[in-house]
């Protein structure tokens, strides 16, 4: 829930706050949101390659002046130098093999917190006044959960009066401060959440992540060099490509973009291209077919097999994963004869250590024989827009997989995505003969040429 904030609230309260008094003092949980005025504040965002070195900084800092001489009061968000986040992981193992979480999360926040602060000489060394702020600064509040924090609110005052100082604003993204007044860190990618939430918060003009690519493909370049480059998507493909895995950009920050129409940009920090405009989705807009396929390799499947074929047992196996902070994908489930069944799932293999804990105990209560993983899996995506109104979609991707002789385990969809989980191997010529059969390197076909 992203809150803005009224000129007249307290910028801290006098008490320490709670998720309970948030839900009373700042924010209605659940309830109707409240979206800012729109102002010309632009936020960028920089990656940790765009920040890897001085030279890099340079750049990113004059990117910055850049916008602010057009006239825009400027928020940037830095991401943590190059290896920077990798090797302060590496630093921890070197102490203990499980550190405390609250702990990593006082480790972690300083690759941002050193970004922000070089960021922000550097464009002091251009003639112009910046602040850095940490995520706790900036006015970011989190759950209580480590590692894997989701923002509750934002408090934007000290922000907007950096910006009315005349100064340029730059926060260290990744990170915000718990309803326990703990340093937490929103996970991988969390620096595209930090921006997105506050340019929801600031009512900002745009939102512009700058990356090493120079926008959203209709595959991954490296594995189809062929693939087109789009210049608009909308935040419903780019939430299924991002799922599906596609790495341009971190899944919670679309959900952020799509619930309080942030027009969200991805561009290159070493080019001037104007990169891929993810935005709402127009009547008027004429919808591709498929707008791009992606893959995962990072997802496992697990099995549980003999699960007694009553009432409530899925729901006991599926609600202790759920309290474990485990996001399950894809399930089917098959019954014998017996009356037994065996329920097959996919899941992020960083969770299966929680995966086995929770199956392990589960074992003796619900009478299953056994479980096993399979981490040699991979997920092929299709996305688009224009399935919704096109028959045929998956009767085609099937037959393509089938001619190159590509197996399909398991097989998931919604309105405007199909995902089939295949053997790793196979996973980049899936994605290379889908790209070809549906023609994604032409741009705007017609069903007669797709199905042709």
């Amino acid at each position: 829930m992203i809150h803005v904030a009224d000129k007249n609230e307290p910028e801290q309260p006098s008490v320490p706050v709670t998720e309970d008094a948030l839900g009373s003092q700042y924010v209605v949980i659940g309830g109707p949101e409240r979206k800012a005025e729109r102002t010309n504040i632009i936020v960028m965002k920089f990656g940790g390659t765009s920040v890897a070195d001085a030279t890099c900084m340079k750049r990113v800092a004059q990117r910055i002046v850049d916008a602010r001489k057009k006239g825009h009061p400027v928020v940037a968000v830095v991401s943590a130098r190059g290896d920077t986040t990798d090797e302060l992981i590496e630093l921890a193992k070197e102490i203990s093999e499980n550190p405390p979480a609250r702990e990593m999360d006082m480790l972690l926040s300083t690759g941002e917190r050193i970004s922000a602060a070089l960021v922000a000489m550097a464009i002091h060394e251009l003639g112009y006044d910046a602040i850095s702020l940490t995520g706790s600064q900036a006015g970011i509040v989190t759950d209580t959960v480590h590692t894997k924090a989701k923002i509750l609110d934002i408090r934007p005052h000290r922000i907007k009066r950096a910006l009315d100082e005349g100064k340029i604003v730059l926060v260290a993204g990744f990170q915000g401060v718990s309803t326990t007044q703990d340093v937490t860190t929103l996970g991988r990618g969390g620096s595209d959440t930090t921006a997105v939430a506050l340019a929801a918060a600031l009512g900002a003009e745009a939102c512009i992540i700058y990356t090493d690519v120079d926008g959203v493909y209709t595959a991954d370049p490296r594995v189809v060099p062929e693939a087109r480059k789009l210049d608009f998507i909308s935040n419903d493909e780019m939430l299924e490509l991002t799922a599906s895995g596609a790495k341009v950009m971190m899944l919670r920050s679309i959900e952020l973009a799509r619930r309080f129409d942030v027009p969200l940009w991805v561009r290159s920090s070493f080019t001037d291209d104007p990169g891929t405009l993810i935005g709402q989705e127009r009547p008027s807009m004429e919808q591709a077919i498929v707008s791009g396929v992606t893959y995962a390799l990072d997802d496992a499947k697990v099995t549980i097999h003999n699960l007694p074929d009553k009432v409530g047992v899925a729901a006991k196996v599926f609600s202790a994963l759920a309290k474990a902070n485990v996001n399950v994908d894809v399930i089917i489930q098959n019954v014998s004869e017996g009356g037994a069944a065996d329920i097959s799932f996919t899941a992020s293999a960083d969770d299966l250590p929680k995966i086995t804990s929770v199956l392990s105990g589960l074992q003796a209560e619900l009478g299953f024989s056994a479980f096993d993983i399979d981490k040699e899996i991979a997920k092929v995506t299709l996305v688009g827009a224009g399935m919704k109104t096109y028959p045929g979609i998956a009767a085609k991707m099937f037959e393509t997989l089938a001619e190159n002789n590509i197996n399909i385990e398991m097989i998931s969809t919604s309105s405007i995505k199909i995902s089939c989980v295949i053997r790793q191997q196979q996973a980049q010529l899936a994605v290379q003969a889908l790209h070809k059969a549906f023609k994604l390197h032409e741009g705007m076909v017609s069903r007669e040429e797709v199905f042709s």
